[in-house]
């Protein structure tokens, strides 16, 4: 075991590290035991994982069963909902912290346990930076809450209800009435928004037991899927079976399949290239077009569809959409079982083919998310067609350009804005340097003048991200960022913007010569965050772009688990 390296033998430093571990502990938990941490990111702060330490007491009786020591290591928590100015600054702040705390301690193997946004990709990222025996249990969806008689989706609903008090559809009473019925209970947003989509990913990518993901949090039967993930990860450190040997570019392929088959969001292209980056696999923005983009989307859930994470559980899950996908599954893939993945799918029946559809029936044909090239996005962008207005997908019209969300909050209901259903609104200084960190701010408002008229949906393209539980037509992570010296930097209010998703392409109707020849935009300099000191100087100075993960250019790669030097 690893962690013999710090206990085994007779010196004064084993003396040590026993010593002060005892504390109740039986003298056979230095015997060889494989100790366990428990990467636990519970936080009253982070209110999707506040639940998490009760998942971890059900993950340490099944250490405790299966014959490991299991010890609980805090990590930072990341909550979408408050942390300021975005969860997604800190995200590679958490895998850092996981991979170096990780490789610290005596540690022979990781459960690790996240559920909100940020939380499962750093996870993931940070544990195969040091590539030991790890497997995920994800917090869970919440329950489904309704108002008035209503369902509703959160995150979604509340994009969808905010805009109908603007249009004068809804009353602000009745809004304000609405904010106690949206969290039912416990667990992450129960759309298909990021958190749902990244423990399905945990799933697809091997790394949880098989039909754990998307289990509701106050479900029973998590805490049981916690016990045996407890007892599982003990066996895989005495095979030594490690994330690398899991996570390989078959089960990449797999999970990009499973992103477009569930409608899952745009936020997984960063997170799995950045999970990619720290592997060593070479996973690519054109991976998620020519694997993905072609699939159908199989599940009828917000904000592409209907239902939501508690229906799409008791459908029959992510095996009953493996079972459709079967045959274009990569069966080399092997899961934190040792099996193939394939063996796990079981008989993936659908128990309710109104929320998951079958591969010849699909909800839609073509769901996976596309990836655009031209003038406007030398490095790529990237849109979720399902989510978009068809008839949007190739569109011409006329830029108004924002330099900063602050800009455009100030402007955008202005009743000077000259704006038409046609325009197309960019907003710029949104990428991981220019905000910093690439906040979900790219699904706009549309202007209050056109909202009064019953649009419902425009053009919108933004270096930045959108929420998970978002939907529109919008063109996202615009690759080289305004603040990177990108293209878009450079582009003004009235230029011509012609968008062709069928083609896979942005452009702004100007020559190579005059696009070049223009100067970056004074005014998105100056917009763009210049901080001094700490973290986000750190990661403005290295933060990649989004077409390769955002992370931070010299966490890319794996250290690997060995310490040389004891610390007395």
């Amino acid at each position: 075991m690893r962690s013999s390296h710090w206990y085994a033998g007779n010196s004064r430093d084993a003396y040590i590290h026993r010593a002060w571990m005892r504390r109740g502990t039986p003298n056979s938990s230095f015997d060889g035991r494989p100790q366990i941490a428990i990467i636990n990111t519970a936080s009253d702060l982070a209110p999707c994982n506040s639940h998490l330490d009760e998942i971890a007491q059900s993950v340490k009786n099944g250490i405790w069963e299966a014959g490991g020591v299991p010890l609980n290591l805090p990590m930072i928590s990341l909550g979408e909902t408050l942390v300021r100015p975005t969860a997604m600054l800190w995200r590679n702040m958490v895998a850092m912290a996981t991979e170096e705390l990780i490789r610290a301690n005596p540690i022979d193997g990781t459960v690790l346990l996240g559920g909100c946004d940020k939380t499962i990709p750093a996870l993931l990222m940070g544990a195969a930076s040091v590539n030991l025996p790890s497997i995920v249990v994800p917090g869970g969806p919440m329950l489904t809450g309704t108002f008035k008689g209503r369902v509703l989706g959160c995150g979604t609903d509340v994009w969808r209800m905010s805009e109908d008090v603007r249009a004068g559809k809804m009353n602000e009473k009745e809004f304000i009435e609405s904010e106690s019925a949206m969290i039912r209970s416990k667990g992450h947003c129960n759309t298909m928004g990021t958190a749902s989509t990244m423990g399905i990913m945990a799933e697809a990518l091997g790394m949880t037991l098989p039909g754990v993901a998307g289990t509701p949090a106050p479900d029973s039967r998590l805490l049981q899927a916690a016990h045996e993930s407890g007892r599982r990860i003990v066996d895989m450190v005495k095979v030594d079976l490690k994330v690398s040997q899991v996570i390989t570019r078959a089960s990449f392929e797999n999970a990009i399949l499973a992103l477009a088959a569930v409608g899952g969001s745009t936020n997984a292209v960063v997170h799995l290239l950045a999970i990619a980056g720290r592997l060593g696999v070479s996973l690519k923005l054109e991976d998620f077009d020519r694997i993905g983009s072609r699939i159908p989307l199989l599940v009828n859930l917000q904000p592409s569809g209907k239902f939501l994470m508690e229906d799409f559980h008791r459908a029959g899950g992510l095996s009953a959409v493996f079972k459709q996908i079967e045959s274009l599954i990569n069966a080399s893939a092997i899961t934190v079982t040792g099996k193939s993945i394939t063996e796990t799918i079981g008989s993936g029946e659908i128990y309710d083919s109104s929320v998951i559809s079958t591969f010849k029936a699909p909800l839609k044909k073509e769901a996976g998310i596309a990836i655009l090239r031209g003038n406007l996005a030398p490095d790529g962008a990237v849109i979720k067609p399902a989510a978009a207005s068809p008839s949007l997908l190739r569109h011409t019209g006329a830029a108004i350009v924002f330099d900063s969300i602050e800009d455009f909050h100030s402007r955008i209901d202005s009743p000077e804005l000259d704006v038409t259903p046609d325009s197309v609104l960019v907003l710029r200084g949104c990428g991981p340097k220019g905000y910093p960190g690439m906040p979900e701010v790219a699904n706009m408002k549309i202007p209050r003048k056109l909202i009064s008229l019953g649009v419902t949906d425009m053009v919108r393209i933004c270096d930045g991200r959108m929420s998970g539980t978002a939907y529109g037509t919008v063109i996202l992570h615009v690759s080289p960022e305004s603040a990177a010296g990108g293209p878009l930097s450079k582009i003004k209010t009235g230029d011509i913007i012609e968008l062709d998703v069928p083609s896979r392409s942005i452009n702004v109707k100007l020559s190579d010569a005059e696009l070049s020849s223009r100067p970056a935009s004074q005014l998105a300099k100056d917009a763009c965050a210049q901080p001094e000191r700490g973290w986000q100087r750190m990661y403005i100075d290295h933060v990649n772009q989004a077409d390769k993960g955002a992370d931070l250019d010299f966490l890319i790669g794996s250290s690997g688990p060995d310490v040389s030097r004891e610390s007395h």
